[in-house]
């Protein structure tokens, strides 16, 4: 069986108007290590403090009211980026196409295996732990840039461009040794040990960051 990161307790948001299908998908999670919440309802989710916090959730697609396949599209709306494993009563394939077509990690059929819930859960947190390491990587880049003054970002830019010190400087209308001076400060305040660690910073920055550079 796969296993999650030892770092964290993953946590499983299930989301079933059937009391004892919530309950049995929650000791389910809790037997192999996961913190597990029921919801009876997708209202009852969105009102939950625990939405913020990192989570794979578990949602039936058919429920009273607002359905499984209407919260994805909600929390799509709003930005929020939450790995999603459904599961139906009813195999109904355009469903299905829908939701793993908006990002779903699964779309499952009621009663399902043990092990293939598990499973599905498992990579859904996986891709969650994956998507916020990788942001909090691009955070550190933005706010290393955000250090920098506007002449280092120049520099940093045209670095980025595969330039040398002596085209950069013709360009920008300063001397060599000044561009040297700049790239260095610009090496030390984006932590980057070398050119390509550099340049993979500068890639990895929004792109209206990079598109705001101009000499």
């Amino acid at each position: 069986m796969s296993t999650v990161p030892a770092d964290a307790t993953p946590l499983v948001l299930v989301v079933d108007d059937d009391e004892e299908v919530r309950t049995a998908i929650e000791e389910l999670m809790l037997s192999v290590g996961m913190e597990a919440h029921g919801f009876g309802s997708t209202r009852d989710l969105v009102e939950s403090p625990l939405l913020d916090r990192a989570a794979c959730l578990v949602l039936d697609v058919r429920m009273p009211g607002s359905s499984g396949l209407d919260l994805q599209q909600r929390l799509s709306a709003a930005g929020i980026s939450r790995p999603i494993v459904f599961l139906t009563g009813h195999g109904d394939i355009p469903m299905s196409v829908q939701a793993m077509k908006a990002g779903a990690i699964d779309f499952l059929t009621k009663p399902v295996r043990d092990q293939t819930l598990i499973d599905a859960v498992i990579a859904g947190v996986e891709r969650d732990t994956s998507q916020r390491a990788h942001a909090r990587i691009i955070q550190q880049h933005v706010d290393r840039f955000a250090t920098l003054t506007p002449r280092e970002s120049q520099v940093m830019r045209e670095v980025a461009r595969g330039r040398l010190n002596k085209q950069i400087a013709f360009d920008l209308g300063i001397s060599e040794i000044t561009v040297k001076l700049h790239r260095s400060n610009v090496m030390k305040k984006m932590q980057a040990a070398s050119v390509g660690e550099l340049i993979r910073a500068w890639e990895m920055l929004p792109v209206e960051l990079r598109q705001g550079q101009t000499a």
